[in-house]
């Protein structure tokens, strides 16, 4: 099985069809998971689980960046994963708040899925008939891009508030500013695995484990948000979670490194300096 190189339409180890469905099933599934265990144990504890759910979109993300900047456009990768980070705010506010609207809260996550998806699609559409940028998967790249987005905002504002409610990510992720700290995490999880491992030794493998990586890290800064809205235990556990996340996958990030290196060598202490 090939780990796949890093231009467009170079193989991999894993279909993008097969990383869409784990990253929108797994996200989804996990949100509501969440969401159900804190309501029907009347606690906060299970938050966690709406941070774990996001690295599932992370890795969908993290997968279409590799796929449309794979074209050449790789001063547009930081662009682009802002963009998914930027359309995912407004599919999630946009969801929740219409869910709540018509009496079904609890359809937030889909509908935000729904718009998010469609409009993707259009950004796509006009990148590449009105901007021309004309690459082959622009269209399906920035869906699935806006799709990761918006899960990943949702789950990681899940795990702050601990609610689906509109109201509460309002008060607690919006009001309070920690959507600059999802904001910029997510964008790093689903943009910088591409930056890092782009050039001609990119590989699929290597290039995810690093949005995992970061995703990790996500969970803990979320963790440490949570901490001030929900409580120390659930914020802690939600921090200690995602710390064990990141390292276990750095390790792992660092292993595929050495792998894909032409040589891995001590240089020793630089020489002193002429004065």
């Amino acid at each position: 099985m090939s780990v796949g190189g890093g231009a467009g339409g170079a193989p991999s180890a894993i279909d993008a069809k097969k990383l869409r469905i784990y990253g929108l099933v797994g996200s989804v599934v996990g949100i509501y998971l969440a969401a159900i265990l804190n309501s029907a144990l009347n606690t906060t504890l299970f938050s966690f689980v709406g941070a774990v759910a996001s690295i599932f979109a992370v890795v969908m993300g993290a997968n279409a960046v590799r796929r449309v900047c794979g074209y050449g456009i790789g001063t547009g990768v930081p662009s682009i994963g802002m963009l998914a980070l930027g359309m995912g705010i407004i599919a999630t506010m946009f969801g929740l708040s219409v869910a709540e609207a018509m009496g079904f809260g609890l359809l937030g996550p889909i509908i935000a899925l729904v718009y998010a998806m469609v409009f993707g699609y259009i950004i796509g559409v006009i990148a590449n008939k009105v901007i021309k940028f004309n690459i082959p998967v622009m269209e399906e790249g920035n869906a699935d891009l806006s799709a990761a987005g918006t899960m990943a905002i949702l789950g990681w504002s899940f795990a702050i508030s601990g609610s689906l409610s509109y109201d509460a990510i309002v008060t607690n992720v919006l009001m309070t500013g920690y959507i600059a700290i999802i904001f910029i995490a997510g964008g790093l999880a689903i943009l910088h695995p591409f930056n890092a491992c782009l050039g001609p030794d990119e590989k699929q493998d290597r290039t995810l484990v690093n949005g995992i990586m970061i995703g990790g890290l996500a969970m803990v800064a979320t963790g440490i948000a949570a901490i001030s809205t929900q409580g120390l235990a659930s914020g802690l556990l939600l921090t200690v979670i995602g710390f064990i996340v990141w390292y276990y996958f750095f390790m792992w990030y660092y292993r595929l490194t050495k792998r894909d290196a032409s040589a891995v060598v001590g240089t020793g202490l630089l020489p002193p300096s002429a004065q």
